[in-house]
């Protein structure tokens, strides 16, 4: 039976488990072309964390032993780059970062998730380090300088991966629309957010650090970090990378040929249940070439296809409970000043939903215009997943469209929240 990594996002244990893994490795020579420093955003449960699994497993000097039973039968296992097992890794999650609490417990809370990965780094690579880490307990940031002074004096270089950049910050302001202050601290001035982002882009201009690769759900956080950190490249719009995270149609027929068998179903009705897949989960699009193939939601593929897998049926609940608190980020739209009529918008069939282009950029200074600027909202439900890139019209403009039957019943829930 396939053994679906359903919720699993470490590549080494999907990879010596026998678990299922879509190859998406072709892409990491585009990846290293693409630039030193990269941005890539995708709404959540979308593979990003199995991404950077991945990645830190091809570029660790730590698991170069491994690399033929990780890689061998994969794309790149089969042309490895000259950087494969060249880096010592260094991995921040800040979704593990509570947004609860004021600056100051926000920024401890920071600074601790920071310091618990730099002793554990510190612990991997003991052996391959000639001079100690220093961690500061009340200062993540000087921890994270006597990291990169290490390894730069030892004779290595860094690749840093962040997981969710934008988790703890969004979580703020799509709590409280109005919560304005907790947000500007965090990435104003010298706020810690910012800060921390200057001394990465330092770090990488002194040598101390090879690569950065940063994943998120949305610009918002970015555009108030640009005057401290303005040399990373977004690629989370190019068509190179458009099916670098998800699934395709034809992956998934694949695996319900393999599956309908199982319970004496003739693969015939494969067509029919990817029309369902199709209708439910299917629909986005991440880059303007329409010839391109639409992705499906990686997380709710695997619920759909575990369950029929397990059962021999579709699940009667098509949304699984795990996405269910995006319901939350379609809310803060819904309850901003014109959002009611946005939501009702995009749930109108009868009508196009054409932007000139994306807006990107979201920060403190254009937080009135995302909470009263249907062209802001439309963009920001675009990142969120909640729309996606349907068509491009006549005159050239980007017609966004609900992707799929589950988001469009997570929109019409929000509807009685509006009427209060």
């Amino acid at each position: 039976m396939i053994q679906f990594p359903y919720g699993i996002s470490d590549f080494k244990r999907i990879r010596s488990q026998g678990m299922l893994y879509l190859d998406r490795t072709a892409h990491i020579p585009a990846i290293e072309a693409a630039g030193d420093q990269l941005v890539f955003l995708r709404p959540r449960r979308f593979g990003k964390s199995l991404l950077l699994s991945t990645l830190a497993n091809y570029y660790d000097q730590y698991t170069a032993d491994e690399f033929p039973a990780l890689f061998g039968d994969l794309a790149i296992g089969r042309n490895p780059t000259a950087e494969h097992n060249q880096y010592l890794i260094l991995r921040w999650d800040f979704s593990k970062v509570s947004a609860q609490g004021d600056l100051a417990a926000i920024t401890g809370n920071l600074f601790r998730h920071l310091n618990e990965c730099i002793k554990g780094f510190a612990q991997k690579y003991e052996a391959i380090l000639k001079f100690p880490i220093t961690v500061y307990p009340e200062d993540g940031l000087a921890s994270f300088d006597s990291l990169t002074n290490s390894v730069k004096n030892s004779g290595h270089t860094l690749y840093l991966l962040i997981d969710e950049y934008d988790n703890f910050a969004n979580e703020i302001l799509t709590s409280d629309p109005h919560d304005r202050v907790r947000y500007h601290d965090l990435l104003e001035g010298e706020g810690v957010l910012k800060t921390l982002f200057k001394v990465i882009k330092a770090s990488a201009s002194e040598g101390k650090i090879s690569r950065v690769f940063i994943t998120g759900v949305s610009p918002m956080v970015l555009s108030d970090m640009t005057s401290g950190y303005n040399v990373a490249t977004s690629i989370y719009l190019d068509e190179r990378f458009n099916a670098l995270c998800g699934v395709t149609q034809d992956e998934l027929a694949l695996l319900l040929q393999q599956i309908l068998p199982d319970h004496q179903q003739d693969i015939s009705r494969v067509t029919d249940i990817l029309d369902v897949m199709r209708r439910f989960y299917n629909g986005y699009r991440f880059c303007e070439v329409l010839a391109l193939p639409l992705i499906y939601n990686p997380t709710l593929s695997f619920y759909f296809l575990r369950h029929y897998q397990q059962n021999g049926e579709m699940p009667r609940q098509m949304l699984d409970g795990n996405l269910a608190m995006d319901a939350g980020r379609i809310r803060y739209i819904a309850n901003l000043p014109v959002g009611g009529a946005v939501i009702d918008q995009i749930l109108d069939e009868t009508r196009n939903t054409p932007l000139r282009q994306l807006e990107t950029r979201f920060g403190v200074e254009q937080l009135q215009r995302v909470q009263n600027d249907p062209t802001y909202m439309l963009s920001l439900l675009y990142f969120f997943g909640v729309l996606t890139i349907a068509d491009v019209d006549g005159m050239g403009r980007l017609v966004l469209a609900i992707p799929n039957l589950v988001i469009r019943d997570l929109c019409a829930e929000q509807k009685p929240c509006r009427q209060h």
